[in-house]
């Protein structure tokens, strides 16, 4: 039987789902970089051949325990679905001649690299400037035009943005960017195998976006990502997931497969989005690749990772296009023969609709809520009224338990204040849309009080 190396971190599609559409395909032997989630534990052991949690010295060369541990299994195929390891086994890969993302793997998680990468192909983005030093981001915002993001070059989730206005907000954005990325680093969301990765970051000029020019229903943010894999170097677009606006400064809050797109405006944008991941020369892996609408058919290149959607993206693809990518994925680094989509699959092709909403202390305005509440999902299930025919879940991996205190949303720390994830099947993306939007303006309302004394 084939032999999987899953190496596992925080971040990515949940750990549960995962494992298993891996364990469909062959024998797993996990390397645990992160605790398990409590949710998981136990299923792990039921699934997986082996566990191993290293020792923290053990980590310190990362490639070279994914290398010893994949040698020690007999492994076949060495798999991560986390942006925080992604580096790691792609390297550990070419070192044990498996497939895998490839030697060029470090640009599309280092975001300074993929930018200049696509300012030498000439791939639309915004107008950047890497910056290492207070110094740096002064002499860039001199450069750049107002408004500014500040973002961690090897961040994810939207942690440590944060928008510049002024130049006088210079100092603070800068010293509150480090540390959220320092208090990332503590709860286990950094990048795992470069040193002082929380150290580098890069600013950005804002494009001004528009969701009333591509999508014919309001609710729409004003970016998309296009969903796919690289096969022996082939991009290969599996289908496009729309977004509900982002909370200040640009925290998702809700995700949707499919997005309601016409025709036309997909094959537009899959267009860009090939070009942007043909000019980062990766080998075999998921991508996942953000895409900014503007005006008049504008669009920007955001980012693009060598690895599946996180959160509940590839669930949701699963749902309504009947795609399992991460058991097709596994097949193929295990070289067997997989039938991939040949051109991304649309909204006319879904059966329905799926969304995962980021629970926030924030209401539909991105405002704060008036008071503290306590996370209870049996409140909400019966509390909140949802379409005939929908159906609310909570992720249970990815949420805090009932009774807990709803965190203070932290712009600067974007998705670490999250509460809970939500999972919303429905006819279409429309209902998805106009249920989530439910949901946040009676969250506020339906769930239990609560104070900071609650938590103790």
């Amino acid at each position: 039987m084939s032999k999987v190396l899953f190496v596992y971190a925080k971040g990515g599609p949940p750990l549960g789902y995962a494992l298993s559409r891996v364990a469909a395909r062959s024998a797993v032997h996990l390397l645990a970089l992160s605790a398990l989630p409590p949710t998981v534990a136990a299923s792990a052991d039921r699934l997986c051949a082996s566990v191993l949690s290293p020792s923290e010295p053990e980590r310190r060369d990362l490639v070279s325990l994914i290398v010893s541990r994949a040698q020690a299994v007999g492994a076949d195929a060495v798999v991560t679905f986390s942006e925080y390891a992604v580096v790691a086994v792609a390297e550990a890969c070419e070192k044990l001649g498996l497939a895998g993302a490839g030697g060029n793997c470090a640009l599309a998680r280092d975001k300074r690299m993929m930018r200049r990468t696509w300012q030498e192909q000439g791939i639309s983005q915004p107008r950047f400037r890497p910056v290492a030093t207070e110094q740096d981001l002064h002499d860039a915002a001199a450069a750049l035009r107002f408004p500014l993001l500040l973002k961690a070059a090897w961040s994810a989730g939207s942690t440590a943005h944060r928008t510049l206005r002024r130049p006088d907000e210079v100092p603070a954005a800068w010293a509150r960017a480090r540390e959220v990325m320092a208090e990332s680093a503590q709860l286990g969301y950094a990048e795992l195998h470069v040193a002082d990765a929380g150290a580098d970051f890069l600013v950005e000029e804002i494009v001004q976006g528009t969701a009333s020019e591509w999508f014919d229903q309001e609710g729409w943010g004003d970016y998309v990502s296009v969903e796919g894999v690289v096969v022996d170097g082939d991009f290969r677009p599996v289908c496009l997931s729309g977004r509900m606006p982002t909370v200040e400064p640009f925290t998702e809050r809700a995700g949707i497969t499919p997005a309601a797109l016409p025709h036309d405006a997909q094959r537009r944008i899959v267009a860009l989005a090939r070009d942007a991941v043909d000019a980062l020369g990766l080998r075999n892996c998921g991508t996942h690749t953000e895409i900014k609408l503007g005006a008049d058919g504008q669009m920007w290149v955001i980012e693009t990772a060598a690895r599946f959607g996180g959160a509940m993206t590839i669930p949701q693809i699963e749902e309504v296009f009947g795609l399992d990518l991460i058991g097709m994925l596994t097949d193929h680094l295990l070289g067997r023969e997989v039938s991939w989509p040949t051109e991304a699959r649309t909204p006319q092709e879904a059966d329905g609709a799926a969304g995962s909403l980021v629970v926030l202390a924030v209401d539909g305005a991105g405002e704060a809520w008036p008071d503290r509440r306590l996370w209870d999902f049996p409140t909400v299930r019966e509390a909140v009224p949802v379409s005939a025919g929908s159906r609310l879940s909570v992720v249970a991996e990815n949420s805090l338990p009932d009774g807990t205190l709803v965190p203070v949303y932290d712009p600067a720390a974007g998705a670490n204040t999250m509460a809970a994830l939500c999972l919303l099947s429905a006819a279409d993306p429309e209902t998805v849309i106009r249920d989530f939007r439910t949901l946040v303006d009676a969250l506020p309302k339906v769930l239990p009080h609560g104070t900071t004394e609650a938590q103790s």
